[in-house]
């Protein structure tokens, strides 16, 4: 290592304001939490990092950074948080006010970029020791095997339109003839981690150097948000894909054996909006299909009911529509809950409990797992295991009992 003394490090977080692909993505809800509080949480879990700032030009996101933990001794100066404003200025920025102003001099960076959320436990540990057992090292990236080998890889020639090989290989005439097993091992370079000593982004004015190490990342990780396709199946990784992984919060599988679905009413089964006429008549909106998805989970053995606070007879007829029994005017959902659940003798850790307002939230630890429709109150979010992909009204309840249905079929 570079010394005995334990060395300051610094995990340095960049969120900016602006996002064209995805909008406001860094505090945008992902599976329960901003999307910013998975690196922020990654810092903070690692025994190596000693301080975690974020960097950013924006007040919301500076004050859901705190909220997970994180520092924002400063705001980003517009001028740095552009579209093509690359990541050395920023980093420089953010070391040069440390110093200035605190007198800060970490000698590790470590960048943690939102986008690659999925990182497996222990990764920045690993970064930063892997930095300080190799004092020549300039920094060490985070890199996972390409998907693709750029030996069988082309350009066209602009003038002729000809394809031409992107790369030659000394020994080998052919390179993009030959099987992919001869060709040189390549790798993709992710944004899970990048651990930098200081003077080399201050002195060599660079965010790598010329050495750099390679940190190999198991690929199942790879995660690199810039879509809405990307955020869906990131999203399906941290539901279903069976990785260990560091989160802002423990989160709980569905269930392998589901007995019962409670659903909330108000904002579960419909929109959370209200009509009212002239004589104090309210209507709701529901989703139609969603009876269609009710009946085929209690088809495959699996029962449900709604548990609502709501007194209106829209419940009760609704409910009755479907075929899905209720009960309604509960002022304290939790001690209603309990008492279902010992009158039917049921294993709480078999219930799915599904809602999406602060009400609901005293039940989602007395069952084995709480859901939230997509657009559920930002404390429902952070507190569900499961969010949906879909809002309340709008297919959420289909969205589960789809998902439980299959799940129970595949099981036999």
């Amino acid at each position: 290592m570079d010394s005995m003394v334990t060395p300051e490090v610094l995990a340095l977080i960049p969120a900016r304001g602006g996002s064209k692909g995805i909008p406001r993505k860094n505090i945008r809800p992902f599976a329960g939490h901003p999307l910013i509080a998975y690196s922020i949480a990654a810092a903070r879990q690692a025994e190596m990092v000693t301080r975690v700032v974020v960097s950013t030009d924006d007040a919301e996101i500076a004050a859901v950074a705190r909220e997970y933990g994180a520092e924002t001794p400063f705001l980003r100066p517009a001028e740095l948080a552009q579209d093509d404003t690359t990541d050395l200025p920023v980093f420089q920025h953010a070391l040069r006010w440390l110093a200035e102003h605190e007198d800060y001099h970490p000698q590790i960076v470590v960048q943690l970029r939102p986008t690659s959320p999925v990182r497996p436990p222990g990764l920045v540990d690993a970064a930063v020791r892997l930095l300080l057992a190799h004092p020549e090292a300039d920094s060490v990236r985070g890199v996972v095997p390409a998907g693709q080998n750029p030996f069988k890889m082309w350009r066209i020639d602009p003038e002729h339109g000809h394809l031409q090989p992107l790369l030659t290989l000394p020994g080998v005439p052919e390179p993009y003839n030959a099987p992919r097993q001869s060709l040189p091992p390549v790798f993709w370079q992710t944004g899970h981690i990048d651990a930098i000593r200081t003077r080399t982004i201050l002195e060599k004015h660079s965010m790598s150097g010329a050495v750099i190490l390679p940190l190999q990342i198991d690929p199942r990780y790879t995660v690199d948000i810039d879509t809405p396709t990307d955020w869906q199946r990131a999203e399906w990784l941290v539901y279903f894909g069976g990785l260990t992984m560091v989160q802002p919060g423990q989160r709980r599988p569905l269930p392998e054996q589901v007995d019962l679905v409670i659903f909330d009413f108000d904002g579960v089964m419909t929109d959370n909006r209200v009509w009212v006429d002239g004589e104090g008549h309210e209507f709701v909106a529901a989703y139609r299909s969603d009876s269609i998805g009710v009946q085929a989970l209690m088809r495959a053995g699996i029962q449900a009911l709604v548990l609502s606070a709501e007194t209106n007879p829209v419940v009760e007829a609704r409910c009755r529509k479907i075929g899905l029994p209720f009960i309604q005017g509960v002022k304290d959902k939790a001690p209603a809950l309990r008492q279902l659940l010992a009158e039917r003798r049921l294993d709480p850790q078999r219930v799915v409990y599904m809602g999406n307002d602060t009400n609901d939230l005293p039940c989602f630890p007395l069952v084995g797992c709480a859901v939230a429709p997509a657009d559920a109150q930002p404390e429902v979010l952070r507190a569900a295991d499961l969010i949906l992909t879909r809002r309340g009204g709008y297919g959420a309840v289909r969205e589960l009992c789809d998902l439980l249905v299959r799940r129970r079929q595949a099981q036999g």
